[in-house]
């Protein structure tokens, strides 16, 4: 797939030019109800558009495990293209490819939060870009 246009990042550095990436990634959390019952749900009502995307390349909610590794490698390979502080914690949009069990790296957008008290990362959604 041809990679999208980048989210504009303008002032988003650490102070060296250096874009931030999700606290503690290697730990980022993806729960099996997100995958089960919303990202690869065909009767969920927002889910189900998302189900539609990611089964066409190869994901199946028998091995819903795969797609929480590829969503979290993603959050965990790609720089952060926004942060918005809200009511529940910091949110952070990461964007870029995904590895899929077809062979094929569609570019999602990840929505992940970190709760406040928290220092792990939490998957809040994806979606296609």
């Amino acid at each position: 797939m041809l990679r999208p246009d980048p989210v504009k990042t303008k002032g988003l550095h650490n102070g060296r030019g250096v874009q931030p990436e999700i606290p503690d990634r290697a730990h980022a959390r993806v729960d099996r109800t997100k995958i089960v019952d919303y990202l690869l749900s065909p009767t969920h009502a927002d889910g189900r558009t998302k189900a539609e995307f990611f089964t066409r390349f190869g994901f199946r909610v028998e091995r819903w495990q795969d797609l929480a590794e590829a969503l979290r490698d993603t959050g965990a390979s790609n720089p952060v293209s926004g942060i918005v502080e809200t009511a529940f914690g910091l949110r952070y949009t990461v964007d870029g490819p995904m590895r899929a069990p077809d062979g094929r790296a569609p570019w999602v957008r990840t929505v992940w939060i970190v709760e406040r008290g928290s220092t792990i990362a939490r998957l809040i959604t994806a979606h296609p870009m």
